[in-house]
């Protein structure tokens, strides 16, 4: 039985992901209380629900509105669930704070805990800490800061669409230092030092997936030196992260602007990797807020 757990704070998205999720065959329950999963999991372990030969799919959501006593002791609660044999994974969604009190400002709701007391700005800064013991122990975490509703859905439905128990689903992500490093980065590589095609006039206004661009960048020998460099560490070290149960790794590639060099370096990774580890997924953040490129693999 595979269960997943979508969790993270109010506007992150979570609504959203529940409804991808149900669209690729899971049962899927919202709010549930943390400390019925055990239950939820033995009542459908003795009734298994019928979506992919004999795997019962399940996701249930798990927000601030629980106990904090539950979620707290959610560690024991994981524990019980692998007794029962329950594969489990935990999604956690999340956005920088502006984002979310904007979200709540356009659309007017009000924060499930904000009160008299409390106010919005107290609020999302508290769920952050109830959520905590569901946040560190996520397997994926994902930024919807700068995501629509279209590239959530997406996104899910690549790295959980899948009912099999996969390896390491690996995603390597360009991005501008100076729009800020993606909250769900695992590994973070910097090729600010590598020659900016941004200088060049005639390469300014394209972007690493541009044959001008690649071939300017594939002349400079600092940028195959460090290519190889990442590459190796990765390939040393991301089975040492699947032996951890490790199910989804993100790494993000950043420069300047995120159009020239860092789409260029997670091109040529994807190229590098994909031997011994398969098709990974690739995305160029910035490339889809311009606009430029459908960059999205």
């Amino acid at each position: 039985m595979k269960l997943v757990i979508v969790s993270g704070r109010s506007g992150s998205g979570k609504s959203t992901a529940l409804h991808q999720l149900e669209d690729l065959g899971y049962y899927c329950v919202d709010n549930l209380p943390a400390a019925l999963l055990p239950a939820l999991v033995a009542n459908v372990a003795k009734n298994p629900i019928k979506l992919d030969g004999d795997l019962s799919l399940l996701a249930v959501g798990i927000d601030a509105r629980n106990r904090s006593q539950d979620l707290a002791s959610f560690e024991q609660i994981l524990v019980e669930l692998k007794t029962l044999g329950c594969h489990t994974e935990i999604v956690y969604l999340d956005a920088r704070d502006e984002i979310l009190l904007s979200r709540f400002s356009s659309t007017r709701r009000k924060h499930p805990l904000s009160s008299k007391e409390r106010s919005l700005d107290e609020a999302i800064h508290y769920e952050q800490t109830l959520l905590e013991p569901l946040a560190i122990r996520a397997q994926l975490r994902i930024d919807t800061s700068k995501l629509s509703v279209h590239d959530l859905r997406e996104q899910l439905k690549s790295r959980l669409g899948s009912t099999a128990y996969a390896a390491t689903a690996i995603l390597l992500q360009s991005f501008a230092f100076k729009r800020g490093v993606p909250m769900d980065a695992d590994i973070v590589f910097d090729v600010r030092c590598l020659p900016n095609p941004h200088w060049e006039p005639n390469l300014r206004p394209l972007c690493g997936l541009d044959q001008p661009v690649a071939e300017f960048l594939s002349l400079q020998p600092m940028v195959a030196e460090l290519q190889s460099d990442i590459s190796n560490f990765l390939k040393r070290w991301i089975p040492s992260l699947s032996l951890s149960d490790r199910s989804y790794v993100t790494i993000a590639i950043g420069c300047t602007g995120g159009q020239h060099r860092s789409v260029y370096m997670v091109e040529r990774l994807a190229e590098d990797l994909q031997t011994q580890f398969g098709e990974l997924q690739k995305r160029h953040r910035e490339l889809i807020d311009l606009g430029a490129k459908d960059a999205q693999a």
